[in-house]
C-alpha cells in the first residue's frame, strides 16, 4: 500500500511536484497557501486540503517541506511534528541551512521521526513536468521509503550522504550557478564599457565551452529579454549564498569567491531587488546600473 502523503509550500517549484505526486496515485494532503489558485488546482486533481500543519502531520507518513529557507522550515516542523507519528518522516526539499538541518534531525529524532533532506535542482517548468534533480541526505532505511515518491517528480535522484549532506550538496551547486551569473552580469557589463554588444557576446560563448544551460535561460533575460527566463529570486540567491559563507565559516574554510559572488546579489538586494518577481538573470541590469550603464546591456 502507498503511504499518505502531505505537502507544504505548493507554491513555484511545489505545485508541480505536488501534482506529480498527487497524478501518480498517491493520497496526498495539502495546506493553505497564499496563491489559492495552487490549492484549488490539486484539489481538483484528488488532492484534500486541511486547515492546520498538526492535521497535516496526523494524516501523513511522509510530508514534503518545499519553502524559502531554514526559518520558515523551523516553523513548520514545529507545528508537523505534533502531529506526526512515529515513524513519520518530513522530507526538505528547501535549499536550508545545513547547520539547522542537523540541529531539527537530531529533535525530532528524539519523537521517533526522521528528516530527510532532498533539495532540488531545475526550474517550475521541470517541476510540473516532473524532470527535477533530487540531491537526498538520510539513512538507507529512509532513502527506501521516499525514493519511489520523490522519482514522481524528479528525473535524476542521488543518495549523497547521510542528513544534511543533500542541503551541504544543494549549497555547493547553487555556488556554481550563482557565481556564474555574477560572472556573466559583470563580463556584460565590462564589454559594454568596452564596446563589446551583448550580442556580439553571446556569438562568441554559444555553443563554444563556456557554454551550458544556465548560461542559456541567463541570457533569455540579458540577450532576449525574457524576465521570466529563470525564475530564482535574487533575495533567494542571497540567502543561498549567506548559507554557504556559514557552511565554509563552519569547517574553517576561505571562500574568497564565494563572497564575492554574494556581494554582487547584496548588492542588487540593496538597490531594491528584491521582489517576488526579481530573478537571477536580472543582476545584469543592477550591476550595468551600478557602473553608469542604465540598463542591462544591449
Amino acid at each position: 500500500m502507498k503511504e499518505s502523503i502531505g505537502f507544504v509550500g505548493v507554491g513555484l517549484m511545489g505545485h508541480g511536484m505536488a501534482k506529480n505526486i498527487v497524478e501518480n496515485g498517491y493520497d496526498l494532503s495539502v495546506i493553505g497557501h497564499r496563491n489559492r489558485k495552487s490549492i484549488d488546482d490539486l484539489v481538483a486533481r484528488g488532492a484534500r486540503e486541511v486547515s492546520n500543519l498538526q492535521e497535516l502531520g496526523t494524516v501523513s507518513d511522509i510530508v514534503f517541506v518545499c519553502l524559502p529557507g531554514s526559518p520558515q522550515v523551523e516553523s513548520v516542523v514545529g507545528g508537523l511534528s505534533a502531529g506526526l507519528s512515529k515513524g513519520g518522516v518530513i522530507v526538505d526539499c528547501s535549499t536550508s541551512d545545513p547547520v539547522s538541518t542537523l540541529k531539527l534531525a537530531e529533535t525530532l529524532a528524539e519523537q521517533g521521526v526522521h528528516l530527510a533532506d532532498a533539495p532540488l535542482g531545475g526550474t517550475p517548468v521541470q517541476a510540473e513536468e516532473g524532470t527535477l534533480s533530487a540531491m537526498v541526505g538520510t539513512t538507507a532505511e529512509v532513502f527506501a521509503r521516499i525514493e519511489p515518491v520523490i522519482g514522481t517528480w524528479a528525473g535524476t535522484i542521488v543518495h549523497v550522504g547521510k542528513s544534511g549532506d543533500g542541503h551541504k550538496m544543494k549549497l555547493l551547486n547553487n555556488f556554481l550557478s550563482l557565481g556564474y551569473a555574477a560572472l556573466y552580469a559583470e563580463a556584460l557589463a565590462l564589454g559594454e564599457k568596452a564596446g563589446i554588444s551583448t550580442e556580439t557576446f553571446d556569438s562568441v560563448i554559444r555553443g563554444s565551452r563556456m557554454d551550458c544551460g544556465f548560461y542559456q535561460t541567463f541570457m533569455g533575460y540579458a540577450l532576449e529579454g525574457n524576465r521570466d527566463a529563470h525564475k530564482f529570486t535574487l533575495t533567494n540567491a542571497l540567502k543561498d549564498l549567506t548559507y554557504l559563507e556559514n557552511m565554509a565559516n563552519g569547517v574553517g574554510l576561505a571562500n574568497p569567491v564565494g563572497n564575492a559572488a554574494k556581494n554582487s546579489f547584496a548588492l542588487a538586494f540593496g538597490a531594491g531587488g528584491r521582489g517576488p518577481t526579481d530573478y537571477v538573470p536580472h543582476l545584469v541590469d543592477f550591476v550595468a546600473r551600478r557602473n553608469g550603464i542604465g540598463s542591462k546591456p544591449s
